[in-house]
Formats: C-alpha cells, sequence, structure tokens
C-alpha cells in the first residue's frame, strides 16, 4: 500500500531554502531528517531520521540512508545504494559517528559507503565531483578526495585514503590505511597492499608502480618539463634503483627537482617510514 503522508506528516525539516523536496509516495522519511528545497527521493528509499541533504541531491528508487550522514549539493545517487551502515569492524560498539559527502559526485547502483568507527575522527569522508561506480565499496574510516574514479566492483578497505585525482580501475582490493596519491592510476584486478604513490601507473598482486601516468598529466594540464622530470623519477628509482637520497641529488643536479617530483620524493619517504610500504602505519612501525 502507498505511504500518502504529507511532508507535515514525515517531519522533514527542509534546509538551505524554502520549498518543499520532491519525494516518491512509497519513500520512508524518519522524523527529524533534513532535506533541502528541490531534492528529488525515488520510490522506496529509506532515509534515517539523523540524515541531511543537501539542494539539487537526487536518489533513485531504493537507496537507503542509515544513521548520520551529511550529503551536500546537487548529488546523483542511483538504486540500491546504502549509505552510512555501521562499520564492518568487530571493535564498533555502536557509538555515533558519521558519514560526510561533498557535492557533485555520482554514486552508481549498489554502492556502499559505511560510517566510521572511533579509531579516527569519526567520519568516512567522500569531496566533490567524484564517480563511484556500480558495486564498489568505501569501508569505515576511508577519506576520498575530489574528481577521484573508482570502477565497478572496486574495494577499499578501512582507513583508506585516496588523494584527488586518482583513478582506481575495476574489481581491485585496496588494503586497510593504504593511501592512493594523486594523479595515479590503479589497473583492474589489482590487489594494492602497499600506498600507491603520486602519478604512478600502478599493477598486479601486489600492485606496483610500472610507469608514469602520463595520459592523466597531460589531460590535468601538466607541461613537458614537469612529465619528463616525474618520468626520470621514475626511472632511477624503479629501474637503476639508485635510492631516494641518491635520486634527489641527481635530480638536483639535473634543474629537474620540480614540486612535483619534492611531492613523490616526500611521498615515498614517508612511506618508507610506515609498516608494510604503508605511510600512515608509522605509529605501529616497530
Amino acid at each position: 500500500m502507498s505511504d500518502m503522508r504529507d511532508d507535515s506528516e514525515r517531519q522533514i525539516h527542509p534546509i538551505h531554502g524554502l520549498g518543499a523536496p520532491a519525494i516518491a509516495p512509497t519513500a520512508i522519511i524518519e522524523p527529524g531528517a533534513r532535506i533541502a528545497a528541490d531534492v528529488q527521493i525515488g520510490p522506496y528509499c529509506l532515509i534515517s531520521g539523523q540524515a541531511e541533504i543537501g539542494r539539487g541531491t537526487i536518489l533513485a528508487n531504493n537507496v537507503t540512508i542509515l544513521g548520520d550522514v551529511r550529503i551536500g549539493e546537487r548529488n546523483r545517487i542511483f538504486p540500491n545504494c546504502v549509505i552510512g551502515a555501521e562499520p564492518q569492524d568487530l571493535s564498533y560498539q555502536g557509538t555515533r559517528t558519521r558519514v560526510v559527502i561533498g557535492a557533485d559526485n555520482i554514486i552508481r547502483e549498489g554502492v556502499t559507503i559505511n560510517r566510521a568507527t572511533e579509531k579516527e575522527d569519526g567520519e568516512t569522508r567522500i569531496g566533490d565531483a567524484n564517480f563511484l561506480m556500480a558495486c564498489s565499496h568505501v569501508a569505515h574510516d576511508c577519506r576520498i578526495g575530489d574528481h577521484v574514479i573508482i570502477a565497478n566492483g572496486s574495494l577499499l578497505g578501512g582507513h583508506v585514503r585516496v588523494h584527488s585525482h586518482a583513478s582506481i580501475s575495476g574489481a581491485v582490493a585496496v588494503h586497510h590505511w593504504a593511501t592512493i596519491g594523486s594523479w595515479s592510476f590503479v589497473a583492474g584486478l589489482s590487489r594494492v597492499l602497499h600506498d600507491v604513490p603520486p602519478f604512478m601507473l600502478c599493477e598486479g598482486m601486489p600492485a606496483r608502480p610500472r610507469c608514469i601516468n602520463v595520459v592523466a598529466l597531460k589531460r590535468s594540464g601538466f607541461g613537458q618539463e614537469a612529465i619528463t622530470a616525474i618520468t626520470e623519477t621514475h626511472r632511477l628509482l624503479y629501474r637503476a634503483k639508485v635510492g631516494l637520497t641518491s635520486a634527489a641529488e641527481i635530480l638536483q643536479s639535473q634543474g629537474m627537482l620540480l614540486p612535483p617530483v619534492a611531492q613523490l620524493l616526500e611521498f615515498l619517504s614517508n612511506q618508507q617510514g610506515g609498516r608494510h610500504g604503508r605511510a600512515r602505519e608509522r605509529r605501529r612501525a616497530a
């Protein structure tokens, strides 16, 4: 039977302007939800009373929003997504944690995004203008930057960081606490056990840097000087295997220690200080 309650009976609290959102009669909106004007909520959606949804966001049918979830403006969320479910962590004891999603994201069919544990700051966070393809999974305490692409069926373990402009191809599994650097690309079916350096194309089981992600760099406006310097850095580190200190000295002598190269060397230095090639586990290192 259709639920024909009007907005006042649903106890929706509009935000960011006047007016009522467009809500399908069969959608269930729990009391206390804050939903902006011009939000569209499709049939059979379930929205938690702790949720907040910003202007212009569109939820297709059968989207489930659980717990404390803050969704920004102009997001498109496709059928059968579940956002804000409890973290899949046996230590979780029911503390109120949240998911925070920015603006202009596309979240395709069957994506799952879990809320955080208490182990960091209590937030699973996704930035702006990201594209999460069907059946991908974002675990508890993850942070995704801006303009990130995660393809179908890829899985982020807990506490993963994906920096802005990174791309993860299909069916990739990322180990918890790993970091994916900016403008990197992880090829399909890869197993990511270690941090993925910025600007690199990584592939394999486990994934290793194979070459630089030259296509993304050109598309993003990196000049030829920067691309040449990053290419030489890759050659020194992964072909000649001269080590970080020697590579930095050589690059400096050749006038190639440009800001992107310095960023890459700093990332690798931090990685070496971590545990199992994951810089964010430095505090656990022996």
